[in-house]
């Protein structure tokens, strides 16, 4: 970061590169889990058949645009933040309902929709009456994203550039993460890394190591993810790992709240109440969304952990991913 130039003005708060997935969403009760054989509360990748036969059997359906980065863009946009997003979908149905949807939420998608190969991907989202999400997702044409979908005009007009740790299952978005970090350096721009899931930080510890350390300067994880990133015995290990690895890390623990880490400052955030959970869908895109939010907006780190648990705290209160009302005006109306 050191050769960076001096940024200019960013058009864009903060742009988003992920798995551009829609979201198919069903409340089912526990033994559905049991039936057709899901790991609970884990995301597990399907090919084209599987998915079929879930669509089928699940019940009352939610769809729309999804994707872990897309929902955290979301977020970023109600809060009245200036959001982009790189996806790869294909030119079908459901790309163009994925980049009408996105775009229609204040999300700037613009992405080259893919003339052929594998169809946009969904991920089926399995809601327990505990409010547990299970994910089974079919990557379709997101999974091939790769460096000539990046738009490095783009990246360096973003303050942000907020990578989704789920695109990181292939050697092509290792490379595209890579490639897009070095360019918002290059930008005098920041980077941050959403781990996502620990079953994918197990996949891929070694490189998520590796990029945190020289690509990436706003980490999020949750209790999970960081003490398997680490090999940590215990949330506190993972924390102290964490600390000097990256400019900013910030860390879930669900009901617990969470802890940012920056420098030698440990902040320990509240979660905001909830008076009735529904859905964990989202919860930690959201956070992510409202921290991202605060920090490019030039508010301390504490309000940033503040904005992000209000975020969370709006989306698990309902079905899906999304908040269900203006973050803008929650700020407002909150005391």
């Amino acid at each position: 970061m050191n050769d960076a130039q001096p940024p200019s003005t960013a058009d864009f708060d903060v742009l988003g590169i992920g798995n551009a997935l829609v979201d198919v969403l069903s409340t089912e009760a526990e033994d559905f889990i049991a039936t057709y054989g899901l790991v609970k509360g884990a995301m597990t990748l399907i090919d084209t058949d599987r998915a079929e036969e879930l669509y089928a059997a699940m019940g009352s359906k939610t769809e729309m645009s999804g994707g872990s980065a897309a929902n955290t863009l979301s977020g970023v946009a109600s809060f009245g933040g200036r959001a982009a997003y790189t996806g790869r979908v294909r030119d079908d149905g459901l790309g163009k309902a994925f980049a009408h949807d996105l775009n229609s939420l204040g999300v700037h998608f613009s992405s080259r929709k893919a003339p052929d190969g594998d169809p946009t991907g969904r991920c089926m989202i399995v809601v327990t009456p505990d409010g547990e999400r299970t994910m089974n997702t079919y990557l379709g044409a997101s999974a091939t994203l790769g460096v000539d979908d990046l738009d490095h005009d783009l990246i360096g007009r973003s303050t942000v550039t907020f990578l989704e740790g789920y695109l990181f299952d292939r050697d092509e978005a290792k490379d595209a993460f890579r490639k897009a970090a070095e360019a918002a350096h290059a930008a005098g721009r920041k980077v941050a890394l959403t781990l996502s899931d620990g079953f994918c930080v197990d996949r891929h510890r070694d490189d998520f190591l590796a990029l945190v350390d020289h690509g990436i300067d706003i980490l999020f994880a949750n209790e999970d993810e960081i003490t398997k990133l680490y090999g940590a015995a215990t949330f506190e290990e993972g924390v102290a790992e964490v600390r000097g690895r990256c400019e900013i890390a910030a860390v879930t623990r669900g009901a617990a709240g969470s802890v940012i880490v920056a420098g030698d400052e440990t902040i320990e955030v509240a979660a905001q109440p909830v008076p009735h959970l529904v859905d964990t869908t989202g919860a930690g895109d959201l956070y992510a969304a409202g921290f991202l939010y605060g920090l490019t907006s030039g508010r301390p780190l504490p309000e940033c952990g503040r904005l992000g648990s209000m975020a969370a705290s709006a989306v698990i209160g309902h079905m899906g991913p999304r908040p269900g009302m203006s973050l803008a005006q929650m700020i407002e109306a909150a005391p």
